[in-house]
């Protein structure tokens, strides 16, 4: 055996092996992008039964290698699998995360990770109790873009101090999506748009903040909920004690928008893409500062906008892959601890999530955190 080969051999042994379970539509994106990191590896996919598991891996090209399981709980059970990725239903989460933390599993969670804040407290629990790592899979949080926009808001000069945003996250997927996708449905997702886009756009104000939780939290009028009460279409509200506030707005009846607008004392950043970018491997924003009206007649902007440009050598949803795997191998490899900003990020989005649904169903009252 050739040297190279050894090393090939090694190289591979230390990537983090993971398995996923379930076949749902974004394991497939999921799936190529554990394969496209140079620290992972798919190892196992476990399905209800072993002929939809034998079908996602043939119409992905998974690798001959790659285990293919008839059951969640065979994937559990192999004992070379480091981590699970878990895109279940909602209503399923607290079970399998459970079930994979007794099986010393670290675990990346689709969103929303559960249905309440104590539901999700279960689990990170349990993941701290067993010093595993948690992470949700909201994978903008992970592009480059994401950072250098941050750096933006974080200088006094050209932002100031933060006053205002708004974020919104829309789409309408058309065909049977209203009537049979399980984000419509009480028993698999119940918040429904909510928990689904809402969650994008509750990060996005959380994260504009530097995670400091507003005081309190209302929904809007208007709301649209289908025939078993689960919500379609909403938007709040939230404040902070300093007179910062926030609006967001999320839906499955509208046509596809990803907006965040920051207003600050001294600037602006906004975009229109920020869950998936316009293209996979480059990413923009707009930002302007110091902006006066042009001329004596206040005819235009003066200075304009600035077009910001940021090029990423992976897709965002490897990037976040690439950082759960460098994290869970330092735990494995090094002894090292589960990074407790991941877990915490979460809970303030589960948080603010829940805030807006309990004022959905009580009436459009305002809640205090």
């Amino acid at each position: 055996m050739h040297y190279s080969d050894l090393l090939d051999s090694s190289m591979a042994e230390e990537r983090l092996r993971f398995g996923i379970l379930g076949c749902a539509n974004i394991a497939i994106k999921v799936s190529r992008s554990i394969n496209m990191t140079p620290n992972s590896t798919l190892h196992a996919i476990g399905s209800r039964s072993l002929e939809k598991a034998r079908a996602f891996a043939s119409a992905n090209n998974l690798s001959p290698e790659v285990k293919v399981y008839g059951s969640y709980d065979e994937v559990l059970d192999d004992l070379s699998v480091d981590a699970v990725y878990i895109p279940l239903p909602t209503s399923l989460h607290l079970e399998w995360a459970l079930k994979s933390v007794q099986k010393k599993k670290h675990i990346l969670l689709e969103k929303p990770p559960a249905l309440s804040v104590e539901e999700l407290d279960m689990i990170i629990e349990a993941c701290n109790t067993n010093g595993l790592q948690l992470m949700d899979s909201t994978m903008w949080m992970h592009h480059p873009r994401t950072h250098q926009m941050k750096q933006l808001l974080e200088n006094p000069d050209l932002f100031g101090n933060l006053k205002s945003i708004h974020s919104n996250f829309a789409y309408c997927s058309g065909g049977d999506f209203l009537t049979k996708d399980i984000r419509v449905k009480p028993d698999m997702d119940a918040m429904g748009a909510l928990g689904d886009a809402g969650w994008y756009a509750i990060r996005a104000i959380l994260w504009a903040n530097d995670y400091q939780m507003p005081q309190s939290v209302a929904a809007l009028p208007g709301h649209v909920v289908n025939e078993a009460g689960v919500i379609l279409a909403c938007g709040a509200t939230f404040l902070w004690k300093d007179g910062r506030v926030a609006t967001i707005e999320c839906s499955f009846l509208s046509d596809m928008s990803m907006d965040i607008i920051v207003h600050g004392s001294r600037g602006c950043l906004s975009l229109r893409d920020f869950v998936i970018p316009y293209e996979e491997n480059c990413a923009s924003f707009q930002s302007s500062s110091n902006v006066k009206f042009a001329g004596k007649l206040h005819n235009g902007w003066d200075p304009k906008p600035s077009e910001h440009s940021v090029i990423n050598e992976l897709p965002q949803e490897a990037l976040m892959v690439q950082e759960f795997s460098r994290l869970v191998r330092s735990i494995r490899d090094t002894g090292g601890k589960p990074d407790p900003q991941w877990p915490a990020i979460t809970r303030k989005t589960q948080i603010l999530v829940n805030a807006v649904n309990t004022s959905i169903k009580e009436g459009l009252i305002s809640v205090t955190l």
